[in-house]
C-alpha cells in the first residue's frame, strides 16, 4: 500500500478518544475544547449554591421550608412568605453570593497575573484600603445617629470603593519597574497593607466607643441588614465587570509563562496585566463597598477551584460560582451556629480560610526546599 493510500485509510478509521477529559467543540465557524471536569465542578457548585441559598432564606425567626422558598422565588407562596423571602432575606443572600463571586474572580485574576497563590485583594492591600476609607468616614460622620450618621450611611460604600481603587493604584505605581512583576506586586502590596492596618487601628483608637464598635463590625465583613439598596448597584457592577473578565480569560493562560514566552504568544504583557488588574481591583472594591472586607474568599476559592478542576490556572467561571457558594454557606453558619447570636460573615470565612493559608505557606516552603 502506498503512503497516500495508507494515510487515507488511517484518516477513515475511527480513532479512540484520548482519556484526557477534553472534547473538541465546534459551533459554526468557532471551535474550541470542552473540558468535562471543570464543567462538572461548575454544575455541582451551582447546585450547592442554590441549596445553600434556599436554606439560608428559610432559616430565621419565621422558618420556611426549602420547597416553599423555591416556590416563592418563582411567584408562589402566600403574602407572608413573599414578604419574608423577597424583601427581607433574598437581598442579603443575593449580596452574599455576589460579593463572594466578585472576590473569587478578583483573586483568580490576581493569582494568575502574579503567578503566586498568595496574591489576593486581602493580601496586597486593596480591601484594607477600602476599610481605611470606610472607617475614616464612620469616625468623621459621628456614628449612626443624627446628621453625622446619615452622612456615614451614605458615604461608607462610596468611600470604600474609592479607598480600594486608590490603594490599588498606589501599589501599581510603586510596583512598576518597566512592567509589573508578580513577586514585586505582592511584596509592595503587603507593605502597603501594613501601613493601612496601622491607620485603621489608629482611627479605632481615637474614635468614640460607639463609632469604634460600628467600625469594628464593618471591617470584619458583615451581611447584616443588607437590602436591595446594596444588591442592585452590586449586581449592575458585576454585570459589567464579570463579562469583561470572562472575555479576558484567554490572556491568563499565556500570562502563566514568563514574559518572553507570553510575548512570543502574541500577548502585550504590560497592557494585559494592566487591564486585568483594573478589572480585579474593580471587583474587589465594589464587593468591599457592599459588605466590608470579607477575608480569605479571594485567597482560598481560586486555589480550591484550580485543584478541583485540575487546571494550570484558577478558572474564572468556576471560581465565580464556588466563591458565591462559599460565602452563602459561611453566612448560613454565621447566622445559625450560635443560636440567637449572629456573627459577621468575615469571621466565619477567616476561620475556614486561615488553615488553608497555612497549608499554602507550608506547601510553598516544601517546594522551595525541593
Amino acid at each position: 500500500m502506498s503512503a497516500p493510500a495508507r494515510e487515507r485509510a488511517e484518516r477513515s478509521t475511527p480513532q479512540p478518544e484520548p482519556v484526557t477529559g477534553r472534547r473538541p467543540l465546534r459551533v459554526g465557524p468557532f471551535s474550541g475544547v470542552l473540558r468535562v471536569r471543570p464543567l462538572v465542578v461548575l454544575v455541582v457548585s451551582a447546585v450547592v449554591l442554590v441549596l445553600a441559598a434556599s436554606v439560608n432564606m428559610g432559616r430565621g425567626d419565621y422558618p420556611i421550608a426549602i420547597t416553599d422558598v423555591l416556590a416563592t422565588l418563582f411567584g408562589g407562596g402566600d403574602a407572608g412568605q413573599q414578604l419574608v423571602v423577597l424583601q427581607l432575606r433574598l437581598p442579603r443572600t443575593l449580596v452574599g453570593a455576589l460579593v463572594g463571586g466578585a472576590l473569587a474572580v478578583s483573586g483568580a485574576i490576581l493569582q494568575s497575573i502574579a503567578r503566586n497563590p498568595l496574591a489576593s485583594p486581602d493580601i496586597i492591600g486593596v480591601q484594607w484600603g477600602a476599610s481605611a476609607a470606610a472607617v475614616f468616614v464612620i469616625v468623621l460622620g459621628g456614628g449612626a445617629s443624627g446628621v453625622g450618621g446619615a452622612f456615614a450611611s451614605l458615604g461608607i460604600p462610596l468611600a470604600a470603593l474609592v479607598g480600594g481603587l486608590v490603594s490599588a493604584a498606589l501599589v501599581y505605581v510603586l510596583a512598576w519597574r518597566r512592567g509589573i512583576q508578580g513577586y514585586r506586586l505582592v511584596l509592595i502590596g503587603i507593605g502597603i497593607q501594613a501601613v493601612l492596618v496601622a491607620a485603621v487601628n489608629w482611627l479605632l483608637t481615637v474614635a468614640q466607643i460607639y463609632q469604634a464598635a460600628q467600625a469594628q463590625v464593618w471591617i470584619n465583613g458583615s451581611l447584616n441588614a443588607r437590602s436591595w439598596d446594596e444588591a442592585i448597584p452590586l449586581a449592575i457592577a458585576m454585570a459589567v465587570l464579570v463579562p469583561v473578565s470572562l472575555v479576558l480569560t484567554h490572556l491568563l493562560g499565556g500570562l502563566r509563562f514568563d514574559d518572553d514566552t507570553a510575548r512570543g504568544l502574541g500577548i502585550r504583557v504590560d497592557a494585559a496585566r494592566s487591564w486585568l488588574l483594573l478589572v480585579s481591583v474593580g471587583l474587589a472594591s465594589v464587593a468591599t463597598a457592599a459588605a466590608g472586607p470579607i477575608s480569605f474568599v479571594a485567597l482560598v476559592t481560586p486555589q480550591i477551584a484550580r485543584r478541583l478542576c485540575r487546571v494550570g490556572s484558577p478558572p474564572i467561571a468556576v471560581s465565580l460560582v464556588l466563591g458565591a457558594a462559599l460565602t452563602v454557606v459561611a453566612d448560613l453558619i454565621a447566622r445559625t451556629a450560635l443560636g440567637s447570636v449572629e456573627l459577621p460573615v468575615g469571621i466565619v470565612t477567616a476561620v475556614l480560610g486561615a488553615p488553608y493559608l497555612l497549608f499554602l505557606l507550608s506547601r510553598a516552603r516544601q517546594e522551595a526546599r525541593a
